[in-house]
């Protein structure tokens, strides 16, 4: 084995957790601070110059909050839940490109993790795995409330996949590739995929809000109902470590969005300068970042009946829709797609 190889996959592991950590971060500032804009408030402005050191305070206060487990939780998958929720997160970006090859001490590297040729399957096999995290943590507690909001997590979660999954199809078609990279590469020459899969981006969109339990999807930590859902018994770092799943697969979403619709780390003078690709994914993440702050900030949360007949009864039918259409467009028309 190429040790050169070994060390240069360990540094691109290491700046792809470190990126998402910080990302992770100060997303929590950045959806903070929207949020007072809409709401006419000022948002955090004590820690640091115009609150910018609030995430550094809020990770010492969890740092130091007591951990708690109640006494008759299962202990070991009680503690185990967090972990099994939060490594899904970080370990989805592996095979999203975030730029192009740049040479670095006479040697090419390619600006991203992994490419494999069946990278869609990848991302669909991991997002489905942090679905147990959030059972498993309602199981475990031992709580009528907790365990409400892991089997609403359960059945929301599965039934969104299907519309997920169905809407990774139509960039699959055009591209001719389940590689994310092939479809960055396709995107180049079609221009972006959003201008031929609209209902597409739509779907998965709206399926991944739901995916990563945002509002208006936010049923399994429903606090009117479910005091706070599947991580009622949980505090301090094992609470801190779901509180990041989340904000972490917003962030590897709206990558993977970007990735696939919106021509991914493409952008002017990229081929000529390669160290903007990773510039214009950050941009497109960003505005995808603040699509998800603003439904949070503008819809109400849908009762869990409508939750789930959106997703059976509109969401999927659309999708297999969008799947028909897609290829019946790729037949009439040849030239798309080849």
């Amino acid at each position: 084995m190429n040790v050169a190889l070994i060390i240069e996959w360990i540094i691109k592991s290491v700046v792809i957790i470190l990126v998402l950590l910080t990302g992770f971060a100060y997303l929590t500032l950045y959806e903070r601070k929207t949020l007072a804009r809409f709401q006419v408030r000022i948002g955090p402005n004590r820690a640091g110059p115009k609150g910018f050191f609030q995430p550094v305070a809020d990770g010492i206060k969890l740092l130091f909050k007591e951990e708690l487990i109640p006494a008759q939780a299962y202990r070991v998958v009680f503690v185990l839940a967090p972990i099994i929720t939060v490594v899904p997160a970080l370990i989805i970006m592996a095979v999203v490109p975030w730029g192009g090859t740049i040479t670095v001490f006479g040697r090419p590297i390619t600006l991203g993790l992994t490419d494999i040729n069946v990278g869609v399957l990848y991302i669909m096999s991991i997002a489905s795995i942090s679905v147990y995290g959030i059972v498993l943590a309602g199981w475990a507690s031992n709580n009528k409330y907790a365990m409400m909001g892991g089997m609403r997590s359960s059945a929301q979660m599965i039934s969104y996949e299907l519309a997920l999954g169905l809407a990774f199809v139509g960039p699959m078609l055009l591209a001719q590739s389940m590689s994310m990279q092939e479809i960055v590469n396709a995107q180049r020459e079609m221009g972006w995929f959003i201008l031929y899969l609209p209902l597409g981006a739509v779907i998965f969109w709206w399926a991944t809000v739901a995916e990563v339990n945002r509002a208006p999807f936010d049923m399994p930590e429903a606090e009117q109902e479910l005091t706070a859902g599947y991580h009622t018994e949980y505090s301090g770092l094992k609470f801190a470590l779901f509180f990041m799943a989340e904000y972490i697969k917003m962030i590897a979403v709206s990558a993977i969005a970007a990735t696939l619709f919106f021509g991914g780390y493409r952008g002017p003078f990229v081929d000529q300068v390669p160290w903007l690709g990773p510039i214009y994914l950050l941009i497109k993440v960003m505005i995808l970042l603040f699509g998800m702050i603003w439904v949070r900030a503008t819809l109400p949360r849908l009762r869990y009946d409508q939750l789930m007949a959106f997703g059976w009864k509109i969401m999927l039918p659309l999708a297999l829709f969008n799947v028909f259409l897609t290829a019946v467009i790729i037949i009439l028309f040849p030239g798309i797609g080849s």
